[in-house]
């Protein structure tokens, strides 16, 4: 730049004829000028040109490991699953909780083929090192509008087996699980109360007179609340008759909303054209069986009622009605 000023500057100074001076400096500037770009092509070309570095290659990606479970449970038999069971499946990545939506796995159903259970669709685990926790409640629906208040109800009518396997409601947790190729182990527990009624002829009957009797299950509640995070339930809307399954000579049992019965009518019984009432106080507890067992006297006296829980606790709860 300074060689260019040097060689116009004079030409511009003041008092000097340019017509001359223009024509002969332009040839001057014009040499000068080709001589400055040849020189700077010539530098510019001697310099090294940089190689371009490699691509580096890219990272495998991680191969994705699929979720499996396996469950551990007393079921329709009240000690395992049948082929086509169906349990719906909630995956959480530590350290969020369980929500309605947006969990690492939403209500996946899984289908029990008789020795494993299938996924409705593929789900893999989030990588191989971040842990999670497993929420698994069985009877599977597609509707569950609610994690706190999740809805179910035990059937009015369980005098079939549909009935009754459609009554129980089961849940169960684990937490903290490892990415794993293996199956988690699942178990799920009884969330509803189980309630046998054993009758037993006393006065005036034989053991044929009440094998076949009927029995009504009345004053308990048949829906409830369920918290899918907690598998705690809650006892919910209007207090209804139910019809017992019958199991064996004067034996029927149900599943009912866990609940307490404050002295109220529990169970009716008929026997011929002879009716019985029971009233009684108990605390229909979850995962528990509770066991009313009657004598049913033809004269009208001494119904004994003996309750204990799954876990035999050992109590005897005793009554009478005319």
């Amino acid at each position: 730049m300074n060689l260019i000023l040097s060689i116009i500057y004079p030409i511009f100074a003041v008092g000097i004829d340019y017509s001359n001076v223009i024509n002969t400096n332009m040839n001057k500037v014009t040499k000068k000028l080709a001589l400055l770009i040849m020189t700077l092509v010539v530098i510019g070309s001697c310099k090294k040109t940089e190689e371009p570095k490699p691509t580096p290659e890219p990272k495998p990606e991680p191969e994705l490991v699929p979720i499996r479970i396996a469950t551990a449970v007393t079921r329709a038999s009240d000690y395992a699953f049948e082929t086509g069971d169906n349990v719906g499946l909630f995956v959480v990545n530590e350290p969020k909780s369980l929500q309605l939506g947006g969990n690492h796995v939403d209500n996946c159903k899984f289908t029990f083929d008789g020795t494993k259970w299938k996924a409705g669709k593929e789900i893999y685990w989030l990588d191989a090192t971040t842990k999670a926790d497993f929420f698994c409640y069985y009877p599977y629906t597609s509707s569950v509008s609610s994690i706190t208040a999740f809805q179910f109800q035990v059937s009015q009518d369980q005098s079939s087996e549909s009935g009754y396997k459609a009554s129980d409601l089961m849940w169960g947790k684990v937490d903290g699980v490892s990415p794993t190729p293996d199956p988690v182990v699942i178990t799920v527990n009884h969330n509803m109360s189980c309630l046998i009624v054993k009758l037993k002829a006393g006065t005036g009957w034989k053991e044929d007179d009440i094998k076949d009797a009927e029995v009504t299950l009345c004053g308990l509640k048949t829906s409830s609340l369920i918290n899918l995070s907690e598998g705690t339930v809650t006892a919910d809307g209007n207090a209804m008759e139910m019809k017992p399954m019958q199991v064996g000579a004067g034996i029927f049992k149900a599943l009912v909303v866990p609940q307490k019965v404050s002295g109220s009518e529990l169970v009716k019984i008929k026997v011929g054209t002879n009716s019985y009432s029971l009233k009684t106080s108990i605390d229909l507890k979850s995962g528990r069986q509770h066991t009313c067992s009657v004598v049913v006297n033809r004269t009208g006296e001494g119904i004994n009622i003996g309750i204990g829980p799954w876990e035999t606790d050992d109590i005897d709860y005793g009554g009478s009605v005319e």
